[in-house]
């Protein structure tokens, strides 16, 4: 292994997290942070451009050309106040599973590289991903057995990465160099855990200091290999023990934990940001407990989420108490009718991960794998109505699922370091949207129609306002400038 490079200068807790603090909880606004910004004279925008997709897939990031602002404000209207400002965008994407790279490997040469094109670049048709959760060992979705880094004590190694993951993450880089990571591992090492297996179990409290030992060679590993670990969590789905790699772990055993690990990571010299809970919204109480008692400690930045279960309004619970919230996770399925397949996961996907979800804190939008076949695969997992990836590899004919449209319509035109500007909108089951400011000032205005018909709308700022449609399940975005 790498050295240990010396100790970083002292690190102080996020400006974001340090100034809510100050705040009052009636401040903060449920739908994201409510911090008013001294704003300077700006020229009404005169146009913006549109892409779209509709849920009949005959639209797929099209580009619709300009449109004027140089209508009325309609009954439906988006307005955007650039005076408020909530959180920062961190960036949007999935993660390259062992599941995922295998199929991304077993692709002839060309089609895998128009395939990383398209995923990571933003040139011609590419959507540029801009974060990936990396998983730290086996999850439920891999082509070979389980394993950790560490399987027999004193013998860590990532090689098994290096076979098909880590070469699909280099490629990746090479294509976005900005791209942001986090490990999350499924499961220490069986032999640190109660019943001595990676399915199921619990962390040991005599074997913390390995694990955080652990968790640092990995950081240091994937370094090595060219690959920065900016995010790590503890703990994927702590509150989900089941036959695959998992481990149980309370928010006491959590926050305890982090403490240990904070020492390992400052002793090898590592700024990396840790993220409490990586679960579902229907428990933000873990979270917010963790956190609580953590608050001493610079690098625990915030709170990572689920979908499987609550709704994503719950994330608003950390906004309100100064925290900031990635949301990491979500697998498609298939539907019912698998017709419908394309046009329920584009829906349901933009409202609930994207607009939902950044209302209410959300930094990041993660689905789950970057790729999967035909059968859903290959996975050990409970997926009875067929995982979906952002593509799927069948042979070497890659098909673009909705996910890919859902992230693109966001990752295609946001730039990390974006700030999301106050703007209105409706409410779940309407016509709903999200907007930013990009670092250069472009704006970028996100919208789903979740209803069941057409919908006419318009877009204000500064007195300024574009009108436009919406077919029912469709999703667009809009940028101008101002």
């Amino acid at each position: 292994m790498t050295a240990h490079p010396a100790r970083p200068p002292a690190r102080h807790r996020s400006p974001l997290r340090v100034g809510l603090l100050g705040l009052s909880a009636a401040a903060l606004l449920a739908g994201g942070l409510g911090v008013v910004a001294s704003t300077s004279a700006q020229a009404a925008p005169t146009t913006a451009r549109a892409w779209l997709t509709t849920s009949d897939g005959q639209n797929r990031l099209a580009d619709q050309g300009e449109l004027s602002f140089d209508g009325q404000p309609a009954s439906t209207n988006i307005e955007v106040n650039a005076g408020q400002r909530h959180q920062e965008f961190s960036g949007a994407g999935a993660s390259v599973t062992e599941a995922s790279a295998s199929l991304i490997q077993g692709l002839p040469g060309g089609e895998r590289d128009a395939l990383l094109d398209a995923l990571f670049s933003r040139e011609g048709d590419g959507i540029g991903l801009s974060y990936l959760r990396q998983p730290l060992g086996s999850t439920d979705f891999n082509s070979g057995d389980f394993y950790t880094y560490e399987d027999t004590p004193g013998q860590f190694s990532i090689d098994r990465d290096r076979e098909q993951i880590i070469p699909v993450l280099n490629d990746a880089l090479d294509r976005n160099p900005d791209i942001r990571l986090m490990g999350s591992p499924w499961s220490p090492p069986a032999w640190m855990k109660s019943g001595n297996s990676l399915n199921g179990g619990s962390l040991l409290p005599e074997h913390y200091e390995d694990y955080a030992d652990y968790l640092v060679n990995a950081v240091l590993a994937y370094a090595d290999a060219g690959i920065e670990l900016t995010d790590l969590t503890a703990q994927n789905e702590p509150l989900f023990a089941t036959s695959y790699p998992s481990t149980s772990m309370s928010a006491a055993e959590q926050a305890e934990f982090f403490r240990v690990l904070d020492a390992a990571l400052t002793e090898a010299g590592l700024p990396t940001n840790l993220f409490a809970y990586d679960h579902n919204w229907d428990e933000p109480g873990y979270p917010l407990e963790v956190l609580g008692a953590t608050s001493d400690i610079d690098r625990v930045a915030g709170a990572a989420f689920h979908c499987y279960g609550g709704q994503p309004e719950a994330q608003g619970e950390l906004v309100a108490a100064g925290e900031r919230v990635f949301f990491t996770e979500c697998s498609g399925t298939d539907s019912e009718n698998g017709a419908q397949t394309f046009a329920d996961t584009l829906r349901w996907q933009a409202e609930n991960l994207v607009v939902r979800n950044m209302r209410h804190g959300g930094e990041t939008v993660i689905t789950w794998n970057l790729a999967l076949d035909a059968n859903g695969g290959p996975h050990q997992g409970h997926c009875d109505n067929r995982c979906n990836g952002v593509v799927e590899i069948a042979g070497d004919q890659v098909t673009r699922n909705a996910e890919f449209y859902v992230l693109g319509h966001l990752t295609k035109f946001l730039d990390p370091g974006a700030t999301r500007l106050e703007s209105s909108s409706e409410g779940p089951g309407g016509l709903q949207n999200v907007v930013f400011e990009n670092p250069d000032g472009t704006r970028v205005a996100y919208v789903v129609n979740a209803s069941g018909q057409q919908r006419d709308f318009s877009i204000t700022e500064d007195g300024a306002s574009l009108n436009a449609s919406l077919p029912a399940g469709a999703v667009a975005t809009y940028t101008w400038t101002v």
